[in-house]
């Protein structure tokens, strides 16, 4: 049986298929006669919605979020998504696949990615900002972890290598407006480096994006101002007032107190690297609900729940 990829799906529209799919997501709900199985299903290319109507509660016990099942199913339209209607399931032995063939990745090329986050940093003058940066990212192992780091579990880049590729995308907007505004450029740009360094903590990848215990208890914010404020301590004669202003960057950039931000943006640098991220956060998740549109009469994407909208794609 040669796999089916989720975004192969759409060439299979109302026809039967057989594939492996990762469970990232298990919900059983009851519905208005019986419960039903609400799935996300994923691999390296995409991820679907899955449901199972019959015999949902016994079905749910044969596996859990993190395996992979072999899905004998329908592919449907709803809502302008395509949707798997799971007639037969079964959990796959871990040994009879590889996990990485599962996991939805960057679409971004990695070395390049990397080699701009370092054109970044030493593009910085400041002795001690570039040391602290350096000090942190020619760390190979943490290094590693970064790049395969998600930026979220759900709204936008998450998948492998969106930690990366979100950074690189924020320092730009954040390198940009540098030119533009009446502010400190190295500090601005190692802002945008930094902000959701706490996020390597936050999350676990394998087998799918779940929060740590760490990173739901304490969050990203306070998680990545204390990586900084301890690597900054390595560094000797930091600037105190420095490494203060770069601190606010990092608890200020959500922005607001009802998106947890741990301080409102109080500096020019810190209202700007707040604009950037969320705009880099919102036009990809958007742009995601967008591509995850099939249907080439659909007008609309699927339901935006955390901004409660839907958007116009024609």
């Amino acid at each position: 049986m040669s796999k089916i990829f989720v975004n192969e799906l759409k060439d299979h529209l109302n026809k039967e298929i057989i594939s492996n799919f990762l469970v990232t997501e298990k919900i059983l709900r009851e519905g208005a006669k019986d419960f039903y199985l609400r799935l996300k299903l994923a691999d390296s290319s995409g991820s679907i919605a899955g449901n199972v109507w019959n015999n949902a509660k016994a079905i749910a016990e044969k596996f859990d979020e993190g395996d992979v099942i072999q899905v004998n199913g329908f592919v449907i339209t709803y809502k302008a998504q395509l949707q798997l209607t799971v007639n037969k399931l079964k959990k796959v032995p871990q040994e009879e696949y590889d996990l990485q063939d599962f996991l939805e990745t960057t679409s971004k090329d990695i070395n390049k990615l990397s080699d701009k986050m370092f054109s970044y940093i030493d593009s910085i003058k400041n002795q001690y900002l570039k040391e602290l940066l350096l000090n942190i990212f020619e760390d190979k192992e943490f290094f590693t972890k970064f790049g395969q780091a998600p930026a979220a579990k759900s709204w936008h880049h998450n998948y492998i290598g969106g930690l990366l590729e979100h950074t690189i995308s924020v320092t730009g907007l954040c390198d940009y407006a540098s030119h533009n505004y009446k502010v400190d450029r190295d500090l601005l740009v190692a802002g945008g480096i930094l902000h959701d360094i706490g996020k390597v903590f936050e999350y676990q990848v394998v087998p799918n994006i779940e929060f740590t215990p760490v990173g739901r208890l304490v969050g990203h914010i306070p998680l990545g101002d204390n990586f900084v404020s301890d690597k900054a301590k390595d560094i000797n004669n930091f600037p105190k007032d420095l490494l203060m202003k770069l601190r606010h960057l990092i608890l200020s950039h959500h922005g607001e107190y009802e998106m947890a931000s741990a301080r409102l943006p109080q500096t020019l640098e810190a209202t700007i690297l707040h604009q950037a991220d969320n705009f880099d956060a919102q036009s990809i998740g958007v742009q995601q609900l967008k591509d995850a549109v099939t249907d080439g009469d659909a007008l609309w994407t699927e339901f935006d729940r955390l901004n409660s909208r839907f958007y116009y794609i024609k």
